[in-house]
């Protein structure tokens, strides 16, 4: 009788076991695939009003008669875009059921956010050291790069997009071109073609 009620036992608590064991696989299955997936909540529509408002601080950065009002329309120009562009991906992604606070959001934004620092560290070395019209080459650079990494968990084509910057990055550094000009092609233009492109074919 003892023997038949400790079988009873360990035929009821079985089932429990299994079932408990069976979530927690589950649980590790979905939270491994969460990681490994890429964040596809890029906004192309972001990329364009940036792109579009790139042109424009491009054109009155140019009217500029000394380096501090100059900084200032592009420094402006920084929060706007970066504001425009970070706003409508995170509503993009919730749309699509994820976040920047996803596994894949935050691998994004742990390669991206580094590198954008760095940036503004060398923006205030240049200032400081009155190298200011080196400013936009490095600018281009260092997105491009920051672009590159990060579109490796994001939308396939953005290190396309971040090659290019690299490129003109390169080009303003090098040739005697105008930084305005060559900013208006990059942060306006780059972002302009490749948002229309994930606009079209990434979901908006």
């Amino acid at each position: 009788m003892l023997c038949i009620m400790m079988n009873q036992s360990k035929s009821a608590s079985t089932p429990a076991f299994l079932h408990e064991h069976a979530e927690d696989n589950l649980r590790f299955i979905r939270t491994t695939m969460e990681s490994a997936t890429t964040y596809t909540g890029v906004s192309g529509l972001g990329y364009v009003i940036a792109g579009s408002t790139a042109f424009l601080a491009s054109w009155l950065a140019s009217q500029q008669a000394n380096e501090a009002s100059w900084l200032a329309i592009w420094m402006l120009e920084l929060v706007v875009a970066g504001v425009i562009a970070f706003g409508l991906s995170a509503f993009k992604g919730v749309k699509q059921g994820t976040s920047f606070l996803s596994p894949s959001g935050r691998k994004l934004l742990f390669v991206f956010i580094p590198t954008m620092l760095a940036g503004g560290l060398i923006t205030v070395s240049f200032l400081l050291q009155g190298h200011v019209s080196l400013l936009p080459g490095i600018w281009l650079s260092i997105y491009g790069a920051a672009v590159m990494t990060a579109g490796l968990r994001s939308v396939a084509i953005l290190p396309v997009m971040g090659a290019l910057f690299l490129l003109l990055g390169a080009i303003t550094l090098l040739a005697p071109v105008s930084g305005d000009v060559m900013l208006a092609l990059g942060m306006g233009g780059l972002h302009l073609v490749f948002g229309i492109i994930i606009w079209r074919y990434h979901g908006g």
